[in-house]
């Protein structure tokens, strides 16, 4: 029996994602009011005992709207600027609005670093624990002051299943300013199809994100796509709804339009579930048909099954690995830095003490240090061919 949608209020931990369209007016600045009847929905939750995490985005478009800055695209410094002064805008609104309800605010501004890097990561999601532990609602954003575009996230669809899956919450609702999934665009195609259970993201689902529709934001539907991705993949549910009218996580439990994501029914260790939530991955194994089939039985990458490698890793680094039919279906961490990979690529293990002149690991990437992140088309192959690909047991 798959799984199925639940109340909001049966979960266990939420993370909610609040879109900078839904929070800012470009001409007068904060939607008070609106945001207040999101913490009264948190409220309600918190009564029910229920964990929530706050992604909030906003304060570039308050800082520039404090600043008086023109429209159209900013100059980095000056988005960090306008982040440096929305950001304390943005956080003073949450704790005074939380308070009403007697809720304590707590503000985390996280890089992208701090969860590609394992022991920050560690560091980030004990901080964060801690937080909730003492009963606050711990509200997050990218420190976009220090952040440049080789460093950042990008949006905060992704951020907010970086720290959904960092957490362990069982459910991301992330509020835009569109209702869900479609099959096509809804704004540009009259035909467009609302889906509103999505048992797995497939190739197809993915083929159905769009470009961003909001000048405030900087995700479209590839980048909820992606979150859901990473949430889904860890045992989270997702929910993308609409946050365009008051008390939007009220609505959604009360049958507002929503589109709902299935979480995997087996959930990777915590390990893993940091490995497949990698944003920036340093290189790429492409792997034949027989190293597809064996990862997807549970085995390492050998190098037999390594037909290329690109990039610039070290050992330890994050590398996707790519199928034979040019998409990603795993990640993992290299056991080898990429001039040794190049060197060993096709290779049996018994050859690489010859090949690098030492005994290295048997595995391009460890199964312990790999996870499936996509789909691998199934084939009928010999089991020879498998093992030859990669059987490492």
């Amino acid at each position: 029996m798959g799984l199925s949608r639940k109340s909001l209020m049966q979960h266990r931990r939420i993370v909610i994602k609040i879109g900078s369209a839904l929070l800012v007016d470009r001409k007068t600045g904060l939607k008070t009011d609106w945001l207040n009847s999101v913490c009264a929905d948190i409220a309600a939750l918190r009564a029910e005992k229920i964990d929530v995490l706050v992604v909030s985005s906003g304060a570039i478009a308050l800082g520039r709207t404090v600043l008086g800055l023109p429209g159209g695209a900013l100059k980095l410094e000056e988005s960090q600027a306008a982040a440096a002064v929305g950001q304390i805008a943005l956080a003073r609104a949450w704790s005074q609005s939380l308070s009403r309800d007697a809720i304590v605010a707590g503000q985390i501004l996280l890089t992208l670093g701090d969860t590609e890097e394992r022991r920050r990561y560690l560091n980030a999601r004990a901080t964060i624990s801690q937080l909730l532990k003492l009963g606050a609602v711990p509200i997050i954003n990218e420190n976009d002051t220090v952040a440049t575009s080789e460093i950042r996230y990008g949006d905060n669809d992704r951020l907010a299943a970086r720290v959904a899956t960092m957490t362990g919450a069982d459910l991301l609702v992330l509020l835009s300013d569109i209702d869900g999934l479609y099959t096509a665009p809804p704004h540009l195609d009259p035909e467009a199809q609302f889906l509103e259970t999505i048992d797995s993201i497939t190739p197809d689902i993915e083929a159905m994100a769009g470009g961003a529709a909001s000048e405030l934001s900087r995700g479209g539907m590839r980048t909820k796509i992606d979150a859901g991705k990473i949430a889904t993949g860890a045992g989270c549910a997702m929910i993308i709804a609409s946050g365009k009218t008051q008390h939007p996580l009220t609505a959604i439990d009360a049958g507002a339009r929503s589109s709902w994501f299935a979480p995997s029914g087996t959930p990777v260790t915590a390990r893993k579930t940091w490995i497949a939530g990698q944003l920036q991955a340093a290189g790429e194994l492409v792997v034949d048909a027989g190293a597809e089939q064996a990862l997807a039985i549970g085995k390492s990458l050998l190098p037999a099954g390594v037909r290329s490698v690109g990039g610039q890793f070290s050992r330890g680094d994050t590398v996707v690995i790519v199928g034979s039919q040019g998409r990603e279906i795993a990640r993992g961490l290299a056991s080898y830095d990429v001039d040794e990979a190049k060197a060993i690529a096709g290779r049996k293990s018994a050859e690489i003490a010859d090949v690098l002149g030492y005994a290295g690991r048997a595995a391009m990437v460890h199964r312990d240090d790999l996870v499936i992140t996509g789909a691998i088309p199934s084939q009928r192959m010999k089991q020879e061919e498998i093992e030859e690909g990669a059987a490492h047991v």
